[in-house]
């Protein structure tokens, strides 16, 4: 591992040098990846280097306990001493081995997320509201940047559909294990009986694709134009700004609104087309590996149900991987980080498998 470790040392430096060329600035394709290379490798490497101080001054300070001889404050201090820095360099080397393990090549990609109401009417739309909140004060939370592609409202200050991008480090690789079924469980606002109802959204996680991933044909297009409707100013419902492609081979349909102009919703459409291409394709590739064997968290069955958020017991439970958490208003208001590092991890393990 060290030898690893060494070379990644090496190749840190060396984007760190190639990041200042002119020739790099002028190319932002290039210099796109090899910032997210330069900052993915960063993180290994401040890692390794907190690893390599722990053990040196772990070795310092079990010398220090040995030669304490009956000094009896001293060996107490030594031991203390010890105990700390080898939880230290435990924790350093699990991190470590965390960020050596098989990467996803697609997982500091920007993601694009979308949530719809599913099963439930009014109550499913509002429970779709609160997951697209969720998301959104998440990202907020991380320091990305999230970027509304479509919205779809329903009654009762409720969601049908959101569509919406999310922009920063590690973005997918965040956030990809959120695709499938989540259910709630809870007594609706219109139930005068008091029962506890269940109702269900849906949320599909993609990467963001580039035109070098999928390629589209212009000629398997129908695209058409209509007018905005919702929010969105004067312009609503005076202009044909809004877009609707559909991709012919496939059947495969989006819409975009949220722009005044028809040539920018039309990019932000075909993005949206093209990084469900691309995620049909990886969906393929996990569903066929998973034909061998049965995967943990795997997300090429988007129908699966993933998780459970019960109102009554507070509870919050991710069925993939067995997790609970009794923190369920936390959860709804962005405090996903430890069910999503327990999902990621259960992840790599699967993929090292």
């Amino acid at each position: 591992m060290e030898d690893r470790i060494h070379d990644i040392e090496r190749r840190h430096e060396e984007i760190g040098t190639l990041l200042a060329d002119p020739a790099v600035i002028g190319d932002p394709k290039r210099l796109r990846d090899l910032s997210r290379e330069h900052s993915t490798l960063a993180e290994i490497a401040q890692v390794a280097g907190r690893l390599r101080r722990a053990r040196k001054e772990l070795d310092g300070a079990r010398e220090m306990l040995a030669e304490s001889g009956s000094d009896a404050e001293m060996r107490a201090l030594a031991a203390g001493e010890v105990a700390a820095l080898e939880g230290e360099v435990e924790r350093s080397d699990l991190l470590l081995r965390q960020l050596l393990a098989p990467r996803d090549p697609l997982e500091d990609r920007d993601a694009i997320v979308e949530v719809r109401a599913g099963t439930g009417g009014d109550e499913a739309a509002l429970f779709a509201g609160e997951l697209f909140r969720m998301y959104s004060r998440f990202a907020e939370g991380r320091g990305w940047k999230t970027e509304l592609l479509s919205l779809s409202e329903g009654s009762m200050g409720g969601v049908k559909e959101a569509v919406f991008v999310v922009r920063g480090r590690h973005a997918y690789g965040d956030l990809r294990y959120e695709s499938g079924v989540h259910r709630v469980q809870r007594v609706p606002a219109t139930e005068a009986q008091g029962r506890i109802h269940t109702s269900a959204a849906t949320v599909a996680v993609l990467p963001e694709a580039e035109e070098v991933d999928v390629e589209i044909n212009p000629s398997e297009l129908k695209i058409d134009v209509y007018r905005s409707s919702g929010p969105g100013g004067q312009s609503v419902n005076t202009t044909d700004s809004a877009v609707r492609i559909t991709h012919l081979p496939t059947g495969l349909v989006v819409t975009c609104q949220d722009e005044k102009s028809q040539h920018k919703n039309r990019d932000k459409a075909l993005g949206v087309l093209r990084s469900r291409l691309l995620d049909a394709r990886i969906a393929e590739q996990e569903a066929e590996r998973a034909r061998d064997r049965r995967a943990q968290v795997g997300t090429g069955d988007r129908s699966a149900k993933i998780r459970t958020y019960n109102f009554p017991q507070s509870r919050v439970t991710d069925h993939r991987i067995g997790y609970t958490t009794h923190a369920l208003q936390a959860v709804l208001g962005g405090d996903l980080a430890e069910m999503i590092d327990r999902l990621k991890l259960a992840g790599q393990e699967e993929r090292a498998a």
